[in-house]
């Protein structure tokens, strides 16, 4: 019996899909009738401790993440999101009360 192979074959290409995740690429997005600019962190890359505005959680380093800004404002204002909630936008609510032994950053 020949060991399963786990590398692809030398012959095959990989295949370059247009609109996929990448990290580090900008892209832009429509919400709520604002043009955000949207870039995936991967988790090599994100060396700090964010909050995320769409669940309030903390997002510690080495985490893969989502980066959105408005088009227009710049990116002073940079969010993180994880990415969950960044796709569940408009099911969450960016003005979510800490409780009172909540960290405050």
């Amino acid at each position: 019996m020949s060991p399963r192979r786990n590398r692809p074959r030398g012959g095959e290409k990989s295949v370059d899909r247009v609109g996929t995740d990448r990290y580090g690429l900008e892209r832009t997005e429509s919400w709520q009738g604002e043009e955000w600019v949207v870039r995936m962190v991967g988790g090599g890359a994100a060396g700090k401790h964010y909050r995320c505005p769409g669940c309030d959680q903390e997002i510690p380093p080495g985490v893969p993440h989502v980066v959105a800004w408005q088009q227009h404002m710049g990116v002073d204002d940079r969010r993180h999101w994880h990415k969950a909630c960044w796709n569940a936008r408009d099911r969450r609510s960016a003005k979510l009360q800490r409780s009172r032994n909540a960290p405050r950053y």
